[in-house]
């Protein structure tokens, strides 16, 4: 049984859409469809209830689910052991998905010509969470996080980078013009937005709540694990995204997309760079790390978005 028709169907539940279950796979939803059909030929069960709008497992469905789920996260913890016992560790580096591209390719280029004969680089792009998690596990060397939250990072060698801020972006094509806006001028938009446990995901909930507004106001919320399929569908002018200003800067500095700022939003958020010292570390990693910070020597002021409440009076922003 190859692992990935069981995370397809896995994925298939969670999403309710074949559709959505591909976009997420990076797989057609033919594809998809295949690979359900041939679990349910396998296991000689329907799995999945296809009547209604969302898909809903089956009860011989979700018997398969849930074991599915525990043979899914095995393979994940067997992989994570594997790295760990690596004789060759090279440079184990994990970030955010945004942070890798947006300054991942600049920074590779810069190593590389440092140390043309280094053989031995992994990369990785997980959530925050996960990029602590992994770093205390020892599976990663290096790590950088995009963050609103206080992690307890003490056990690290720790940098802060200069910092970053999550806007809204849409197309020129939606006429909205203004910088600075309340929430009812946006949510009767599509909004693309990247799962859950993402960095701008968890911003753009935890702002919400504090306005005590809810995701079912936007005409639609749908959910792309690709960043550049957000863009993609927000430069069509198909909707709006909340997502980091360095990841979408080139579009806005060429014009086509425009920053949106929302009162009584936080939308600064941190970066630090971490570096697990209790690990055994290759005498290049230093060089790595620099590189990682000489990447922002034009940036040597953390980015101070502004800071706009409801409550006042003048709608002006503080800086």
């Amino acid at each position: 049984m190859k692992i990935e028709y069981l995370q397809t169907l896995v994925e298939s539940i969670a999403t309710g859409s074949f559709s959505k279950a591909a976009d997420n796979l990076f797989i057609t939803q033919s594809a998809v469809s295949r690979r359900i059909k041939f679990l349910e030929e396998q296991y000689g069960y329907s799995l999945i209830d296809r009547s209604g709008p969302v898909l809903k497992a089956t009860d011989a469905g979700q018997i398969v689910i849930d074991k599915a789920e525990k043979m899914l996260q095995l393979e994940s913890d067997l992989l994570n052991d594997l790295r760990v016992l690596s004789p060759r560790p090279g440079i184990i580096f994990c970030c955010t998905p945004s942070f890798g591209v947006t300054y991942l390719p600049e920074i590779m280029k810069c190593f590389m010509l440092l140390k043309p004969d280094m053989a031995e680089l992994k990369f990785f792009f997980e959530m925050p969470d996960k990029v602590v998690d992994g770093m205390r596990k020892g599976l990663y060397q290096v790590g950088v996080i995009e963050h609103n939250e206080d992690y307890e990072l003490d056990e690290f060698e720790t940098f802060e980078l200069p910092g970053d801020e999550v806007v809204f972006v849409s197309s020129p094509q939606l006429g909205l013009t203004e910088n600075l806006m309340p929430i009812e001028m946006l949510t009767g938009l599509d909004l693309y937005t990247r799962k859950e446990g993402c960095c701008s995901s968890k911003l753009l909930h935890y702002n919400m709540k504090r306005l005590e507004r809810d995701f079912s106001e936007f005409n639609r919320v749908i959910f792309y694990d690709d960043l550049h399929m957000i863009i993609s569908s927000v430069l069509e002018g198909h909707g709006l995204a909340f997502i980091s200003r360095s990841v979408v800067q080139k579009y806005v500095d060429a014009g086509t997309l425009r920053t949106h700022h929302v009162l009584g939003f936080e939308h600064a958020y941190k970066r630090t760079l971490m570096v697990n010292t209790a690990s055994t570390l290759p005498p290049s990693l230093g060089n790595f790390v620099e590189e990682i910070r000489a990447i922002f020597k034009d940036t040597p002021v953390p980015v101070n978005p502004v800071s706009c409440h409801l409550d006042d009076s003048s709608r002006a922003c503080a800086p």
